[in-house]
């Protein structure tokens, strides 16, 4: 399984790396990452064949949800890039501020597709829904900050 995470997250990476704030580019950064983790996702869960349906009707609503705020980071990163070498001591509270927002939403929607899959399925899917999803965004997450420079006084 860390094979399939490694690759989806190198493609990710290699797509992120020469990305634009352009939509269209977003989109199918994004498009390509999906696919590839829903069948991470797919590896790792362990649906029966009644769960199977509802498991990825929810997932699916989950990753349409989850993928707005995967945009949202692309501009944040994008904004940050951009101000770096300038960014002043209100532009940095400023961006600050919406990282750590979007991090607070993003856990809030995995938190409530956990009950959802919960819902639909058994404690076990659902442990096994959020282990996954934290996994893979805790790696994401800790690839970001190694290569985004911390931020200096002037």
């Amino acid at each position: 399984m860390k094979k399939y995470i490694l690759i989806t997250f190198a493609l990710f990476l290699a797509s992120f790396a020469y990305t634009q704030s352009n939509k269209e580019e977003i989109d199918l950064v994004q498009a390509a990452f999906g696919m590839d983790k829903k069948a991470i996702v797919a590896d790792f869960v362990q649906l029966s064949d009644t769960q199977k349906d509802a498991f990825w009707t929810l997932y699916d609503e989950y990753e349409t949800k989850r993928k707005e705020f995967g945009k949202e980071r692309i501009v944040l990163l994008q904004q940050y890039a951009d101000q770096y070498m300038t960014m002043t001591g209100e532009q940095a509270d400023t961006w600050t501020k919406k990282v750590m927002e979007l991090q607070i939403k993003t856990d809030k929607l995995i938190a409530t597709y956990y009950e959802k899959v919960k819902g639909i399925s058994d404690g076990v899917v659902a442990t096994q829904f959020y282990q996954i999803e934290n996994y893979i965004l805790s790696m994401i997450r800790m690839s970001i900050l190694q290569e985004v420079p911390f931020l200096k006084k002037s």
